[in-house]
């Protein structure tokens, strides 16, 4: 029941990506990062320093810094550990118990380490809408896009992503910004997401539209939303 051994795998590179169906831009008055489980627990299954996991936390460490520039807001889900079996519901009967009780399982990792305007989001399910308040958070800060990172990319980002779809969030699966247990898998949650319910971009592509955008746009008209009163506590 607990995570398997994940292998080495090379990220899929941007001809090996799935045609997207809608033509979706991001932009960063209209945009939120979400950086979606990169909890020790979770990170830790993968072999370190090469890919997949190398790749994503370098793309998400880009992807955060450009939405930190351009003042899109930031937010982060954890699940917390030593949850109780009633807390777990089904998740036990598939995954165990989970993060153990100890803060290092639960903590982001060194390299994600959350900025002091950043949001930290608490998350008991795949999707990090259930149970949650990434809703109120997009509603307060006028936003309607939703940018997806993180582990794991068929399980906890692609829910995200299809949930932010059905309450009509355009969604936007960064292909080598998420990272996933094999790259059947992984390459399975791209052309889910870009068949029904998100776009799919690279990194890069996200960033040259996220900075193409704030050009274009007059500074009287840039964002205004201040965001850290949103602040949750993480777990």
């Amino acid at each position: 029941m607990a995570i398997p051994a994940i292998a080495p795998y090379p990220m899929p590179g941007p001809q090996e990506l799935p045609a997207n169906r809608v033509t979706w831009t991001p932009d960063p008055q209209r945009a939120l990062l979400l950086i979606h489980d990169m909890q020790n627990y979770f990170v830790e299954a993968f072999p370190q320093n090469t890919a997949p996991i190398s790749d994503a936390i370098a793309r998400i460490t880009e992807l955060r810094e450009t939405a930190w520039r351009l003042d899109v807001p930031v937010v982060y889900s954890a699940q917390p550990g030593g949850q109780t079996t009633s807390q777990r519901g089904l998740l036990q009967d598939f995954w165990g118990p989970g993060i153990g009780p100890g803060r290092h399982g639960q903590d982001i990792i060194p390299a994600l380490t959350p900025g002091p305007s950043d949001i930290r989001l608490v998350k008991w399910r795949y999707s990090a809408f259930h149970r949650t308040e990434l809703r109120d958070i997009l509603t307060k800060t006028g936003r309607d896009q939703l940018i997806v990172t993180g582990v794991y990319a068929h399980i906890g980002c692609l829910m995200t992503v299809c949930e932010a779809f059905m309450g009509d969030v355009q969604a936007f699966l960064v292909s080598d910004a998420v990272a996933d247990f094999s790259a059947e898998h992984h390459r399975m949650a791209l052309k889910y997401a870009a068949d029904r319910c998100a776009t799919v971009l690279p990194a890069l592509e996200i960033i040259e539209a996220l900075a193409r955008s704030d050009d274009s746009t007059p500074a009287s008209e840039g964002p205004t939303q201040d965001h850290e009163p949103i602040a949750i506590e993480s777990p």
